[in-house]
């Protein structure tokens, strides 16, 4: 089972978070980023997935997360439907099947 953050308190997160808790493989978890110890709390959760808003301006503590290899840091843009991964691949996000495809890869 993946573990899927979903790092913001947005109603895009929302959303996403609830389309994205059909998918049995996944385990969906919620962040609010103004948490004190948000970047110790993010650790503590080992995520295999984090999702955030890319106009969001707290991501300091994403970029920790950086550093652990397996994890893939998914930044949305519900303007243009695109979700930048940083694997350095884009794919689609218009539907919350094609943020479940790339989790899944």
């Amino acid at each position: 089972m993946k573990r899927v953050v979903l790092y913001g308190k947005s109603l895009m997160m929302s959303t996403i978070g609830a389309s994205l808790e059909d998918c049995p493989e996944l385990m969906v978890l919620s962040v609010d980023p103004s948490l004190p110890d948000v970047q110790e709390h993010l650790g503590a959760l080992q995520p295999d997935v984090v999702i955030f808003n890319l106009g969001t301006e707290q991501l300091d503590a994403l970029l920790s997360l950086l550093q652990q290899p397996a994890v893939l840091l998914i930044g949305v843009d519900p303007e243009t439907h695109q979700a930048l991964v940083w694997t350095a691949r884009q794919a689609a996000a218009v539907a919350a099947d094609d943020l479940v495809s790339v989790i899944m890869s």
